[in-house]
């Protein structure tokens, strides 16, 4: 449940396509400067619920408070800078945009967008565009880019284009983020890799909230793991507690009740 110290609270969100209840009441928390897990069967409506919580769907019902502050229905370019920030399970970038090109483009509050800003204070926009570059440098050797900064992003690896999907959003600078199954797609060798930047990413005291299906990552990765079911919050704790409960086996890993 939601409680005052969370950074993230979705409380009773319903959402229906047609006939079909895709949340039916959902509603749980996320504490700051953890990674929280949020898995459930095929249709539980988690990435429904990512929608929501970024803006990119606004017709639903219920409250999203993010650092204190409302965001339901706000639009997506809103979400994303109050600091929340989400990734997509396909990640496919802009096919003429080069690596580096593409981490350039996600720096926040840009002082050469604006025409008459960079007109008059030109000076500014030099400086902000070099610590910009330096940035997005930093970034790519963090995630081991740095050697396809000049490469068309279409000529990347799935797990590359992954990686790259983490950098854009670490170049946003913000306070949490949304990953819709970061490891989807990606070839086993890349799988720990990523990982690893996941859990350095929460050392930098940024808050992950994750969807993913494979059960070992999120074991090795979550402080914190919520179960939905069915549109509605089913049930939260450690990965430990979780897998241990029986509604959690029935409804989720293929476990009968006798």
């Amino acid at each position: 449940m939601p409680t005052s110290a969370s950074l993230l609270e979705v409380n009773d969100i319903r959402a229906s396509f047609g006939g079909v209840r895709a949340l039916d009441g959902a509603t749980f928390s996320v504490e700051a400067g953890t990674i929280t897990g949020l898995i459930g069967p095929n249709g539980a409506g988690k990435t429904t619920v990512f929608n929501c919580i970024s803006g990119l769907f606004d017709g639903f019902a219920g409250a999203v408070r993010f650092d204190g502050v409302d965001i339901a229905r706000a639009r997506p370019e809103v979400v994303s800078r109050s600091g929340l920030v989400r990734s997509f399970q396909l990640a496919r970038g802009c096919p003429r945009m080069t690596v580096f090109e593409h981490l350039m483009l996600y720096g926040p509050k840009q002082v050469g967008e604006g025409v008459f800003r960079a007109l008059v204070n030109p000076g500014a926009v030099h400086r902000q565009e070099q610590a910009l570059r330096e940035r997005a440098f930093a970034v790519a050797r963090q995630l081991r880019l740095d050697h396809v900064l000049d490469n068309l992003v279409t000529d990347l690896s799935g797990g590359q284009k992954k990686l790259l999907e983490i950098g854009r959003v670490l170049l946003a600078e913000p306070k949490m983020v949304l990953l819709d199954e970061p490891m989807a797609g990606v070839n086993p060798t890349l799988v720990g890799e990523i990982a690893d930047q996941l859990a350095a990413i929460r050392e930098s005291s940024v808050t992950i909230l994750l969807i993913e299906h494979e059960m070992e990552l999120i074991e090795r990765l979550c402080d914190d793991v919520i179960v939905m079911a069915e549109g509605k919050f089913l049930t939260r704790g450690s990965f430990d507690e979780v897998t241990a409960d029986r509604r959690v086996q029935e409804c989720y890993l293929g476990v009968q009740l006798q």
